[in-house]
């Protein structure tokens, strides 16, 4: 059984930074992307930012989060089951749970998701 764990979520003032990971354990071959989503409170999940797996990586972001938030994979070839999303300028609107999700031979994989709180 795939099983996905986030951690790097907190407190943080507006225009600080964080840096959010996920580990992935179980059989993750034929991953086919990776990303994270979060959901603000009274609001539906939303995607942040993705990498979907080709012939070479191909990233996606929300409007909202453009050059402010960065999407990687581990550059060790020996951790390929770590994911992370560098955030910065973060803003009050940026509050919300994120959540980690693997698509694995066509299934979607999600974790159990982190606070982060961004407030003066």
């Amino acid at each position: 059984q795939v099983q996905l764990m986030e951690r790097g979520g907190g407190f943080v003032q507006p225009g600080g930074s964080l840096r959010l990971s996920c580990e992935a354990s179980g059989n993750i071959q034929r991953t086919t992307a990776m990303g994270w989503y979060r959901q603000a409170p009274g609001k539906q999940r939303e995607l942040v930012a993705t990498i979907t797996i080709d012939l070479r990586d191909n990233f996606n972001y929300a409007d909202s989060v453009k050059g402010r938030f960065i999407i990687s994979r581990d550059p060790n070839k020996n951790l390929p089951n770590m994911v992370y999303l560098q955030m910065n300028s973060l803003k009050v609107e940026d509050t919300g749970v994120y959540y980690c999700m693997r698509r694995i031979r066509g299934v979607d994989f999600w974790g159990q998701g982190t606070q982060v709180t961004v407030s003066s």
